[in-house]
Parts: C-alpha cells; structure tokens; sequence
C-alpha cells in the first residue's frame, strides 16, 4: 500500500475537488463528452463554474478552443439554471511550455504543474484565502487517495439525502383542511338564508376596516368566493400550488406563507383598491412567490421549471388580472410580494443563511409596515 504512487496530476485533481467540494460546497456538473475535465457548480458562491481540465493542452489554439467551448457549455448550465453573467475559473494541470496562459470576460484561468504549486497561486489563495489550512494533510500517497475519496463520497451522499428529504413527496394535509375550508364557507353563504349579509360582513372593505376597526376583514376575505366559477378555479390552483409547497418546505412554513399572504394581499388592496373584494386568490399569489424563492434556491434542480412554468405562470395571471374587470390585482401583487418576502424570512432548508433570513425578515416587516401605514391610517 505505501508504495503506491499517486501521479502528480491525480494528486493536484484529487486535492482541489476534495477543498472544492468539501469546504466550498460545489457539486460536481455530469458532462456527456467531457473527457479529462472536471466540472463544479455553486451558483452562490463568485466563481459558479470551477472547470479542472488536465488533458495536455501544447500550444495556444488549442488553448483558445478550450476556452471557446467551456464558454459556450457554461451559457447553456447558465440558461438551465436561471443564473445569468455567471463566473468561471478554469484550472488546468497540464499545459506545453509553448502555450500563453490568458483569461476573457468573466473567466479566469490558472495552471497548476504539482500539488505544491496550489498554495503559490496568487489567484488561488487571493479567493480562497481558507485554502492554506484546508490543504494541509497528515496523509500520503495511497492513503491521502483513500482519505479524500471517502470525504467526497460523504459529502456527496449528504447532499444526496437532503435533495431527498426535500424532494419527497408528503401529504398535504393543511392544504386539503384550507380546500375544505373554502369549500364550506361557500356553502355556507349559498345556502343560508343570510348568505349575501354573510359575505358583506366579513368581505375586505376599506373604508368599513378603517371606520370601524374592523381588522378581521383582512384574514376572513381570503375564505369566501363570488360564485361557482370562483371558487372551483381558486380551488384547483390552490390544490396544485399548495400541495407542491407544503411538500416543499413543510406544513409550519406553509401556514405562515399563507396567512402572511393573506395578510399582504389584503393591505395592498385596501391602500390602492377600495372596492369590496373576496377570493383567495391573493394567498395562492403568495404561494406562488414563495415557489419562486424555492425554486431559486433550488434551481440546479428546477432551474427550467423555474424559467418554462413558474415564471410564465405568475406573469399571465397577473396580466390576466389588468385585462379583466372585477379582478383584484392588487390583491394578487401584494399577496405574491408577501409570499416572496416572508419566504427570504423563513429561509429554504439546507441553502438559505443566517444573513439572508435576518435580511428577508427585515424588509418583510418593513414592507408590512409601510402598507399597513398607507392602508389603514394614512388620511384619505
């Protein structure tokens, strides 16, 4: 065992996966055709694409061509995941003496010949300035290969575990109790003798809410419907929207999203729309920016979800919603506005940070603030 040789490119490959994706968190990137090159991604991180190529490259045209394609590769991963103006450090290990080693417009490029030459780097150890600690290791040869591979493997099968967690499907049993919900109210006021009042009494109404404090209306609106039409259409994105993302980021977050929604959506309407207005269309507004959040966060996985459907979806009903009369836009613009701000707030499992979420609940509370100012007590 100790007298195996670890050749000195293997050994400069093996060293920077195992700080790339170990301690930078980058994921490798499956190529089809890619041969002798490595491919990283962390789109949070300033370089999204770390490429680690070590074919033997001998002079500059054959340089220039490598370049020219890691750059058209890098737009096509850029466009799948919704990540524009992305950043690229392309390291080679193995370039001819003839060759003149030169970046472009967001890539930098670095050559590395031994191991040891990583922490000589000026680029290297000016970006990731961690990398001097992280290097050092008390193993060789084999047994370092043994150590960094099983790092790796952990780390790997870790994120694997989460994007499972995350991913698998579970009972959306608070969205089926909100369908519910909906679903007898509006009997309610159908059958009742005293239906028409019902609905007058617990509508969202501006002036009613600000003569006489009648605050209830902001949440007790979101659960009544106009007609048949209404509700089975609010009822249906409701169950397709709501199921995805009480999956997605779990019933207590669900919950919060969807009252801070309801909340939201009720502020914006009464502070530019004085008209009655009912429906819970401002609430599943808020879920869909709350899908926008995850589906960012997430994007390595929903990136052309998130491009093709997500987006497409929200812009069309919200257009729909201009071009229409009787829609409470507002409500839907305040509702999706909330969704996306209380979601930053409450931070997306296993990607959000401490900094984000403290951020996100800010501005949340900030732009709750202001709205509440402008609906209810600002002097009309």
């Amino acid at each position: 065992m100790d007298e195996v040789i670890v050749n000195r490119k293997d050994l400069v490959v093996m060293k920077l996966l195992h700080y790339f994706i170990t301690v930078k968190n980058y994921s490798p990137i499956i190529l089809q055709g890619a041969e002798d090159e490595i491919w990283l991604e962390n789109l949070d991180s300033e370089y999204q694409i770390i490429r680690i190529v070590s074919n033997y490259l001998h002079n500059d045209e054959q340089l220039g061509f490598d370049q020219f394609r890691a750059k058209k590769i890098s737009n096509k991963i850029s466009r799948k995941v919704f990540s524009y103006h992305m950043n690229i450090l392309n390291i080679y290990t193995d370039l001819g003496d003839n060759v003149h080693l030169e970046g472009g417009p967001r890539m930098d490029v670095v050559s590395l010949y031994e191991d040891s030459d990583i922490l000589k780097n000026n680029l290297l150890i000016t970006k990731f300035p961690d990398m001097k600690d992280k290097l050092t290791y008390n193993e060789e040869g084999v047994e370092l290969f043994i150590k960094i591979t099983e790092d790796i493997n952990k780390k790997n099968q870790t994120d694997a575990t989460q994007a499972d967690e995350v991913f698998s499907k579970k009972k959306p049993t608070i969205t089926y109790l909100l369908i519910i919900i909906n679903i007898v109210c509006y009997l309610i006021t159908l059958f009742a003798s005293n239906g028409e009042k019902i609905v007058d009494d617990l509508c969202l109404h501006g002036d009613t809410i600000r003569n006489y404090h009648e605050y209830y209306r902001l949440v007790t609106c979101a659960f009544f419907h106009v007609d048949i039409v209404h509700i089975l259409f609010n009822m249906y994105a409701l169950y397709i929207i709501g199921s995805q993302m009480e999956s997605f980021i779990g019933k207590t977050k669900f919950v919060i999203v969807y009252f801070a929604s309801i909340l939201t959506a009720s502020l914006m309407s009464i502070t530019l729309n004085n008209a009655p207005s009912i429906g819970a269309s401002g609430a599943i507004f808020g879920l869909m920016g709350s899908m926008l959040v995850f589906g960012y966060h997430y994007r390595i996985y929903l990136g052309t979800v998130l491009r093709s459907q997500i987006i497409p979806l929200i812009v069309f009903n919200l257009m729909l919603g201009f071009m229409v009369s009787g829609i409470d836009n507002f409500a839907h613009i305040g509702g999706l506005l909330g969704g996306i701000l209380v979601t930053y707030a409450l931070g997306i499992k296993y990607k959000s940070s401490k900094l984000e979420r403290i951020n996100g609940t800010i501005i949340f509370i900030l732009f709750t603030a202001f709205i509440t100012y402008m609906g209810l007590f600002m002097e009309r």
